[in-house]
């Protein structure tokens, strides 16, 4: 009899079959659910303190995705061979796992929770990312915290004008849409998306799809809660002394003072009015009580504030109304010394973009659990304390940087040549050195820019722009372009990014239960509004890509050489790639199928080294005439080499006109020559001359010495004669 008790459910989902399990793996968690889709497999945990730390005014929630790489059979690469830091990926899918379960929480709800996802299997078909979801929401449910979930999450793709339900690994690259949506019963809460120019009718048809199809993996967590949940906690209620407090404030006029504080306009004057009101408010706290409350409440009124004035009045914190884009300024060229570059200004958020082109040496290795590959496209994302008026700690990236980073790469790429068309490694900074809501698509607007200055092919601009709600009751206002106060106070942060032609990306996550379809609809309308607005207005600083690309930027020579000559080019131990690299001073990839690339700012170091290759790859024409070199004296002649690596015998009597009786009369190791090709002897070695060919002019001079040779015939025949 086994020592477990298990609990299972199981269904058929997108076509294979999806299995939740608790019981058996990681008992002593809170909640602990293995998930399988497929044959990859994750197993979710969910552990919250007992105790709430003291102090504490927010709701410390983690989420730790984590791949193994025994998952897919490998062992890590490098030096330490064990996993290490999160990869870019796993700290994007932790914030994917994040977004959609926070709101759920009941509020008042302290307690320190972790949540960590681990790949045990990978099946190299279906991504872990959904899986991990759905686990994640099973564990929830059954952990007994206060979770208002379920949550359900599906993966969607568009492939030949149709929907497709989780499509596996191999199918994306046929798909013109990769989009993740999680949501619950009553709506979506998150959306994450790449798509190649799509409509909003597309896109918003793809949210609704999947939104419609995880409803079967919500009636699976509850029917496996339904087996198994532990019993529910306390749900935490606020204390009365919150709402006395409140009341104590209104009747101090902290309330008024707020709103005066939030008239005014510019963002740095307006942080220090509301910092003057909140400490008199702090001032009005006798009680120890009060002082613990105190932040909660303050900013619980700060949100009344602002929200209760947009949808009385429909005017925001900064005068706008809710449909109109702040005044934007987009300039090109501002760094001489960079291959692309851009300022794009937009109200009191900036971004400063760098694009740069390199060569296929700088493509970034990647070693994911589905096999390593090389991304020929990357775009960094750094925002240093500055540019919101602090002095903090400057480090490595964090998860946001990553995060908005990504958006934007994904915003970008579909618009980008492809590797043949424009074989460049493209890398673009963005380094934000204003905020004041949305910086990420700041980054996309500054990042079209700059690739267009850099001289990057894109057929057409991509702008983006993020959108906010404010929702109470059946009351609602959708914002354009919002504020950070908006996103921070508001309840919906919904991104859009795309060209005049359609959508390349899109991001929403939800701070409330869920949203409808109608706000989305709204959201998605007014927001290709504002997208063009904005896309006119980069047209002012730069319309298209320039003609070249700039002439700090190196040039890319590709031709192609026959498969069999590969390794001639590369030589023993890679010498001869080495040698004509460190002789031109050019870059030089070499494909597999014999493509080869030719990199140098210089161009006629390119030519160079192009020259060279061809001379290795080049056959030797009978009758030709080519540069040589001596590189070894005999006594039956001379070795010398040509067309690159390729060497010949100039034979004694072919080294002049005139009898030679030792080469060394006529040659010495390291001369320069000229030689003529006569043939090839019965083992394919090449026959050259040198008396054939005028060596100061290159000539051939074949016919004048048969012409002599015939004229000397005839005398010696006369004088027999």
């Amino acid at each position: 009899m086994s020592m477990f008790k298990t609990y299972r459910k199981e269904i058929t989902w997108g076509g294979r079959k999806l299995v939740l399990e608790t019981g058996r793996i990681a008992r002593q968690a809170d909640g602990a659910v293995l998930a399988t889709y497929g044959d990859t497999t994750v197993l979710c945990t969910v552990v919250a303190q007992k105790t709430i730390r003291p102090g504490i005014d927010f709701f410390p929630l983690t989420v730790n995705y984590q791949e193994k790489t025994f998952a897919a059979g490998k062992i890590p690469g490098g030096f330490f061979k064990r996993e290490g830091r999160p990869t870019e990926k796993e700290t994007l899918v932790s914030r994917l796992i994040d977004r959609p379960i926070r709101p759920l929480f009941a509020d008042g709800f302290r307690n320190e929770t972790q949540v960590v996802c681990t790949v045990l299997s990978h099946d190299l078909e279906n991504d872990p990312d959904i899986v991990a979801m759905i686990g994640t929401s099973a564990a929830l449910t059954v952990s007994g915290v206060p979770f208002m979930g379920p949550v359900g999450a599906a993966r969607v793709g568009y492939i030949d004008g149709k929907y497709v339900l989780n499509p596996l690994r191999g199918d994306l690259p046929k798909s013109s849409l990769d989009l993740v949506v999680a949501g619950t019963t009553e709506g979506v809460l998150m959306v994450e998306s790449e798509a190649k120019e799509l409509s909003e009718d597309v896109m918003l048809g793809a949210v609704m799809f999947g939104f419609h199809e995880f409803q079967a993996v919500i009636d699976a967590v509850v029917g496996l809660a339904e087996q198994c949940a532990k019993e529910p906690w306390d749900v935490p209620t606020a204390p009365p002394e919150k709402a006395v407090l409140a009341k104590k404030f209104e009747d101090a006029g902290i309330v008024a003072q707020l709103a005066d504080a939030y008239r005014i306009v510019a963002k740095q004057d307006r942080y220090a009015k509301v910092g003057e009101v909140k400490k008199k408010a702090i001032e009005l706290c006798t009680a120890d009580i009060e002082q613990e409350l105190a932040p909660s409440v303050l900013k619980h009124l700060e949100a009344d504030v602002v929200r209760g004035n947009i949808l009385k009045t429909g005017i925001r914190i900064d005068g706008r109304d809710t449909k109109t884009v702040r005044p934007i300024e987009a300039q090109v060229g501002v760094l001489p010394r960079a291959h692309g570059s851009s300022l794009f200004t937009r109200g009191e958020t900036q971004a400063l973009v760098v694009a740069t082109l390199g060569t296929g040496q700088d493509e970034q290795i990647i070693d994911a659990l589905e096999g390593e590959y090389r991304e020929h496209f990357m775009l960094h994302y750094n925002f240093p304390p500055y540019s919101v008026g602090e002095a903090g700690r400057m480090g490595s990236p964090g998860r946001r940087e990553i995060g908005h980073g990504k958006l934007a790469w994904r915003s970008i790429r579909p618009t980008l040549p492809t590797k043949e068309a424009f074989p460049y490694t493209i890398r673009i900074v963005s380094e934000i050195t204003e905020s004041n809501g949305s910086s990420s698509m700041a980054t996309v607007c500054g990042s079209s820019l700059a690739l267009m200055d850099a001289g990057v092919p894109l057929p057409r601009p991509v702008a983006g722009i993020a959108m906010g709600l404010i929702k109470e009751d059946t009351g609602f206002a959708v914002l354009s372009d919002i504020l950070g106060d908006e996103d921070h106070l508001g309840d919906m942060d919904f991104k859009v990014a795309g060209t005049e032609t359609g959508v390349t990306a899109l991001q929403m996550d939800i701070k409330i239960t869920s949203i409808t379809e109608e706000i989305m609809k709204i959201a998605l309308g007014q927001a290709k509004d504002g997208r063009i607005h904005i896309l006119g207005e980069m047209n002012k600083g730069i319309d298209t890509a320039r003609e070249s690309v700039s002439s700090n930027a190196p040039r890319i020579i590709t031709f192609s050489i026959p498969k069999d000559k590969i390794r001639e080019v590369i030589g023993t131990g890679g010498k001869v790639i080495r040698e004509i690299c460190e002789q031109t001073g050019a870059k030089i990839d070499i494909d597999d199928d014999g493509t080869i690339k030719v990199a140098s700012i210089d161009s006629d170091a390119a030519q160079r080294a192009i020259d060279w290759i061809r001379g290795i790859v080049a056959e030797p024409e009978i009758g030709l005439v080519y540069n040589g070199k001596v590189v070894k004296v005999v006594d039956f002649g001379a070795f010398v080499n040509f067309l690159g690596t390729r060497d010949g015998l100039v034979h004694i009597s072919e080294l002049a006109r005139d009898r030679v009786a030792k080469t060394g009369d006529v040659v010495k190791m390291g001369d320069t020559v000229k030689v003529k090709v006569l043939g090839f002897d019965d083992r394919g070695k090449v026959k050259l001359s040198m008396k054939c060919v005028d060596q100061q002019t290159g000539e051939d001079i074949t016919a004048q010495i048969e012409a002599e040779r015939n004229e000397r015939r005839k005398e010696r025949k006369h004088e027999d004669v």
